[in-house]
């Protein structure tokens, strides 16, 4: 399995979003989670049905995925260019890191009922902003029945996330464990209130913080793709052994 993780995937998506338009990263996400489930069950993906960006059918149940990225540097949002203006570098560097397989997972990208879609609805809402260490803790609180700003909109995609059975299933599976401490508590990039406001930066300072803690992320998450990608590699290149010939 090949994965190059310095890989910017902006560089093959011909000046559209990667998400929808860079065939390296639709083949890294084919790659990557393309294997067993905590169950055992092999959730296989294809790139070749009409319409779709990636697909399964099974017994599992039928499911349309699209692409997501889940780190945010903010450089195109209006509302904060009060902030990002100032520190142009520190964005542009923020934004460039996060164009790497690292800062990408995997959704449910079809509609329900006309509803927004999880990546939609973590985009809109105003207490996520779509920032990845709440859309985390509202997953955490999913598995554990409880309500968060996501509840409704996890709900419809319920099949999706009883794949993975409990919220450690989801997180190993989609090689997230830097984001999440030894007890399964979120690692927030910034100070956690419960979602009582609005997420914000309040000055420079406070984005750089982010900035670091997000980077930190995806870097550590970019290295735990690389040894997975690479462990994949070193198993299916092991010759066969105690193999008897010929009757033996």
């Amino acid at each position: 399995m090949k994965i190059d993780i310095t890989f910017n995937v902006y560089t093959d998506a011909n000046g559209g979003d990667p998400d929808s338009t860079s065939p390296t990263l639709r083949s890294y996400h084919k790659m990557l989670w393309s294997k067993k489930l905590p169950n055992g069950e092999q959730f296989e993906l294809t790139d070749k049905k009409s319409g779709t960006y990636l697909y399964h059918s099974s017994r599992l149940g039928e499911y349309y995925l699209g692409s997501d990225a889940i780190t945010h540097s903010y450089r195109n949002h209006k509302r904060k260019t009060w902030l990002t203006q100032q520190i142009k570098d520190e964005v542009q560097e923020l934004f460039d890191t996060g164009s790497t397989i690292g800062a990408y997972t995997l959704f449910p990208n079809n509609r329900v009922d006309k509803q927004h879609t999880i990546n939609q609805s973590r985009g809109v809402n105003s207490l996520i902003d779509d920032r990845f260490d709440l859309t985390l803790e509202c997953i955490r609180l999913f598995y554990a029945g409880q309500q968060s700003p996501l509840y409704d909109t996890f709900k419809r995609y319920k099949n999706f996330f009883d794949l993975f059975d409990n919220f450690k299933g989801y997180i190993d599976f989609f090689l997230l464990n830097d984001l999440v401490d030894e007890n399964e508590n979120i690692k927030f990039y910034l100070p956690f209130d419960n979602f009582k406001t609005r997420p914000t930066f309040s000055d420079v300072e406070e984005y750089l913080t982010y900035k670091k803690r997000v980077m930190d992320f995806i870097k550590a998450r970019n290295k735990r793709i690389d040894n997975y990608a690479n462990k994949q590699t070193t198993e299916k290149s092991q010759p066969l052994t105690g193999v008897w010939l010929n009757g033996g």
